[in-house]
């Protein structure tokens, strides 16, 4: 079953894409039709590539590796933010930080910065600087939470980044095609779709559009990690069973080797009796 229809996807208006003189000659095999100056997304072939990029993330969250999602225009942020939040996956919602992926090490400088910051609030630190420090550390705290908050669980390069209009993210686009980190993106009509390696062919300005693909996303991505859960709970239990198995085994071992043991005992006392002469006896 389809992870989503033609029909849904046009309630959401994803169909709607850009003024003609604005589109992009690489999404010619993706629309549909010309009317009234704006080009028409071809819906039957945005719900194959939806099916395929849900697909694919559900095996990257049921690995165990995180997708991060980027969405900085005003439309998508509180979508992706409230959906993506959800699912506990990294999200840039603010402006694209330049070198978060290829100066990966840099950003995590920053996030443990922010880290520092919130145990000087716990541990009591803050009740012994002056007000002049308290007041500077609270603004470079709240800065530092605006930009980076989202991807504080970030330990380590996403195994994949998920992009809402890669016009806009072009910067996030790049940086991941240079570290050969897949990338997935809502395309419209303005955008090349060669640029990313799962190009879903939708309105990327539409509220409506974003958040019902965001949706299906999340979903898959749930779904990945609740198969994860199983496949982790289904392997405890046999390595449970296993164990006992073993230990089963070995206590059989165990009782065998005693009673061979038992045996042989018998044997040698057995054997260290002495023996009657009835050869003697008959002469008596």
């Amino acid at each position: 079953m389809s992870r989503t229809s033609f029909n849904e996807l046009l309630e959401a208006g994803a169909h709607f894409g850009h003024l003609r003189r604005k589109w992009n000659p690489a999404m010619a095999p993706y629309i549909f039709a010309e009317k009234n100056g704006i080009h028409i997304i071809d819906l039957n072939k945005t719900v194959v590539k939806i099916e395929e990029a849900a697909n694919a993330l559900k095996q990257i969250a049921r690995s165990g590796k995180k997708v991060l999602f980027v969405a900085t225009k005003k439309q998508a942020k509180e979508i992706v933010s409230e959906k993506i939040k959800s699912i506990n996956m990294p999200y840039v919602t603010e402006r694209w930080p330049g070198g978060m992926l290829t100066n990966f090490a840099t950003i995590r400088k920053a996030i443990r910065k922010m880290g520092s910051l919130e145990k000087m609030v716990t541990d009591g630190t803050y009740d012994n600087i002056s007000k002049k420090e308290r007041l500077m550390f609270s603004r470079e705290k709240a800065k530092l939470e605006i930009q980076f908050g989202s991807i504080a669980d970030l330990t380590r390069l996403p195994a994949a980044i998920f992009i809402v209009d890669i016009t806009k993210e072009h910067i996030a686009v790049k940086e991941a095609k240079r570290l050969n980190i897949p990338t997935f993106a809502i395309v419209d009509t303005n955008s090349n779709p060669n640029e990313v390696d799962f190009p879903i062919p939708a309105n990327d300005d539409a509220s409506t559009s974003i958040a019902h693909i965001i949706d299906v996303m999340a979903k898959a991505i749930s779904e990945g990690l609740s198969e994860r859960k199983v496949d982790k709970e289904t392997q405890s239990a046999d390595e449970k069973e296993g164990g006992s198995a073993s230990e089963r085994a070995e206590e059989l071992a165990e009782a065998v080797k005693s009673k061979f043991a038992g045996s042989d005992e018998e044997a040698k006392s057995t054997a260290k009796r002495p023996r009657t002469n009835t050869a003697a006896k008959k002469k008596k």
